[in-house]
């Protein structure tokens, strides 16, 4: 037995079986489903955007950090905020100076922020907000209001289903075109700063403070941090002698010498660099040159 239901045209009555609403429904659901599954596929797609988009520091944990960024975006699961975090960061109107962003260190390291950004003009900016809120709008009606809007139980509801679905399907493939155009420009740009990052000058410069031209970033150099840590491991009621801790970095980091620095000894880089105070002490009839950083609590002068 055909169950049927009755529809009233005119003033006749037409009836309609199940199985010609069950098709017409089935292709409402599939481009329903469709529709749902390339949404996703663009916040996946901005997901990853948004964490890529900033490289930071400190040199040694950056990779940890970019690891965390992304672990923290992947609960970022709305939308609309991730459209906001996109035309906050990476699509802009005007290219401003980047917020402090560093590693929670205790180490004293040249840290670094590169933020990949995309400046739009006024007008594009202006015109792609708004056509990112109407996605966002877009994709909760999809979502919450699409069954309570389109009557699924009769043919012409399912047309009108049916034709509002392949508007949306054809306005999310819009959208996500333009996305993975932006994507594109964000992974070349990217791909031409880790050829920066690789370099024998990048490192000089974020690890060890060295600037190509000489220069030396004294705070946050190399054989400062060295020196630190060695104070740190060795200090004698908050003294270090100079020679032991001088051995004691050359052991354990053969890069860190004063040549790199321009500095002929140990006792030039602790002056050069204005961030210790050198003392000579009388140890069993010997002058013994011992140093402590300028920071020490307990160093008075």
């Amino acid at each position: 037995m055909v169950a049927v239901s009755l529809v009233k045209t005119g003033c006749a009555m037409t009836t309609i079986s199940d199985d010609e609403v069950r098709l017409p429904q089935r292709e409402v659901q599939r481009l329903l489903g469709r529709s749902l599954l390339q949404l996703q596929q663009y916040e996946r797609l901005i997901k990853a955007m948004i964490a890529d988009q900033t490289i930071a520091g400190p040199a040694n944990s950056a990779e940890a950090i970019q690891a965390n960024r992304k672990a923290d975006t992947v609960y970022k699961s709305t939308l609309g905020r991730l459209v906001k975090d996109l035309l906050g960061s990476y699509l802009v109107n005007e290219i401003g100076t980047p917020d402090e962003e560093t590693a929670n260190s205790s180490e004293s390291v040249n840290s670094f922020v590169i933020r990949l950004r995309l400046e739009l003009s006024d007008a594009d900016f202006s015109r792609t907000e708004a056509e990112l809120s109407e996605l966002v709008l877009l994709r909760n009606d999809l979502v919450h209001h699409f069954i309570n809007r389109h009557d699924l139980w009769s043919v012409d509801g399912c047309r009108r289903a049916h034709d509002a679905l392949v508007a949306a399907c054809k306005r999310i493939d819009q959208h996500y075109e333009q996305l993975q155009k932006w994507a594109e420009h964000m992974l070349h740009t990217r791909g031409q700063i880790f050829e920066v990052l690789k370099s024998d000058d990048f490192h000089e410069l974020v690890v060890n403070g060295v600037a190509p031209d000489g220069t030396v970033n004294w705070p946050s150099a190399g054989i400062v941090c060295a020196l630190r840590k060695a104070a740190d491991e060795l200090a004698v009621d908050g003294w270090t002698s100079i020679s032991e801790a001088s051995k004691r970095i050359v052991d354990r980091d053969p890069e860190q010498v004063p040549a790199k620095y321009g500095c002929s000894s140990w006792r030039q880089v602790l002056n050069e660099s204005r961030e210790f105070k050198i003392q000579y002490f009388e140890v069993d009839g010997q002058r013994i040159a011992r140093y402590r950083d300028r920071t020490n609590p307990t160093d008075s002068s």
